[in-house]
């Protein structure tokens, strides 16, 4: 591993530099292509736009590795079709193998938009659309940060891959997981696609649970003749918002994330307005800090609700685990990515540029659960919110996306130098 102290000098920087202004105009185009390619995540139909993906990539002299994912594997996570990709490219014998993922779903746009979704319009130096900022926007940066290291003509050691993948959305087991779990990769370092200027170094873990509570629908006229589950699912939802008021209490030591909360996202029952409820089905959010047990979250959590539903006479409660994303947390030799892409990103932004941790979950905590050292970072202003990310009118301001190219491409060079010989 090269000193990571050591950086490239201003004229190999300039070398970087000038090849991704001379070809910005490309890689905005790319990054158009890629958006106005549909991925909505449900339904997750997300094959056509790996091909696509592909195709450009080949384009552009990168070979491209595609891993489809079986369907029966697809179909049972609930989406339609995965195809991941692989691009390789060593430089030299020896030095490190350094891997960029950027994922290529989304959730589908919702409303309010006042742009076409996957029109990919560029209005006033941004890029409009679904993925334009989170993360598409890291296909292009990764993919002509790769670029530019090819064409300067850098003596540089070790190997850049670049994984593309397909199921972010829901939790990545059959994304970045797919790859690692079948032994494609094996990365000594790890960047993933980022959303702010912030190296992010660890996040929140997430359990979601869906309870269906089922009671005896009847006549609204005659409601003593059924029992009511809506009225049970007021009595839970009571119960798990009072549980914020502890989950508050519980601190993280990780700058950026505060504390554990819960959200209640999604709720379905009953049949008609004249009719007792006799069915009801709940979907919730456990966000867990870094410093928590899954184990020990999810068995409070099941207990909570039992406790709730033990008190509702008649109603039968059941409940299934949806997810369960362990938290990111910093593995020894994320620093070196870590200081190389601060040092070059305050040069490039001309602000500092610190570490932190997020309250959102990525599938990033897979590499780091494989043992690969990550961190996140990529095209993305200053904080996520600016972006809309997952929001009407996403959007990406296009110099966040040439600086942050250039930023990862200086990194590389910096971790890719060969080792000075003692």
């Amino acid at each position: 591993m090269n000193d990571p102290q050591s950086s490239a000098a201003p004229d190999r920087l300039a070398v970087l530099d000038r090849w991704i202004a001379d070809h910005f105009d490309e890689e905005v185009e790319f990054l158009r292509t890629l958006v106005r390619k549909p991925t909505d995540t449900p339904p997750g139909d997300n094959a056509p736009h790996a091909a696509l993906t592909a195709v450009l990539l080949r384009d552009l002299q990168l070979p491209v590795q595609k891993v489809p994912v079986p369907a029966e594997r697809v179909q049972a996570q609930g989406m339609e079709s995965i195809t991941n990709l692989i691009v390789r490219h060593t430089f030299g014998e020896g030095g490190p193998t350094i891997a960029l993922n950027a994922h290529g779903d989304v959730v589908p746009p919702g409303e309010g938009w006042t742009r076409s979704p996957y029109g990919a319009d560029v209005v006033d130096g941004k890029l409009y659309g679904r993925a334009a900022a989170v993360s598409k926007s890291d296909f292009a940066t990764y993919t002509y940060a790769l670029l530019a290291l090819k064409a300067s003509g850098l003596p540089l050691q070790g190997t850049v891959e670049l994984h593309f993948t397909y199921d972010e959305e829901f939790g990545g087991e059959l994304g970045p997981g797919w790859l690692l779990q079948q032994g494609l990769t094996q990365p000594d370092l790890l960047i993933a696609a980022g959303f702010s200027y912030q190296v992010v170094t660890a996040h929140n873990g997430c359990l979601q649970l869906e309870v269906t509570l089922t009671g005896k629908s009847s006549h609204a006229a005659y409601p003593d003749t059924g029992v009511d589950a809506l009225q049970a699912a007021n009595k839970l939802l009571t119960a798990l918002y009072a549980h914020n008021d502890v989950l508050r209490q519980r601190r993280s030591a990780v700058p950026g994330i505060t504390h554990p909360y819960l959200n209640v996202g999604w709720i379905q029952g009953g049949t008609n307005t004249n009719v007792v409820p006799g069915k009801v089905i709940l979907k919730m959010d456990r966000r867990m800090i870094p410093e928590e047990d899954a184990a020990q979250v999810e068995e409070e959590l099941s207990g909570l609700i039992g406790a709730t539903m033990a008190r509702c006479d008649g109603v039968r409660c059941k409940v299934r685990r949806l997810l369960l994303a362990h938290a990111l947390k910093p593995l020894p030799g994320h620093e070196v990515l870590a200081q190389a892409l601060q040092r070059h990103g305050e040069q490039v932004f001309g602000e500092p540029i610190p570490t932190s941790g997020t309250p959102l979950y990525t599938d990033v905590r897979l590499y780091g659960a494989a043992g690969v050292p990550a961190v996140i970072y990529g095209a993305g202003p200053r904080t996520v919110l600016e972006s809309n990310a997952k929001r009407a009118d996403e959007h990406l301001v296009l110099d966040d996306l040439q600086g942050a190219t250039r930023v990862v491409a200086r990194a590389l060079a910096d971790l890719l130098q060969p080792a000075t010989p003692a």
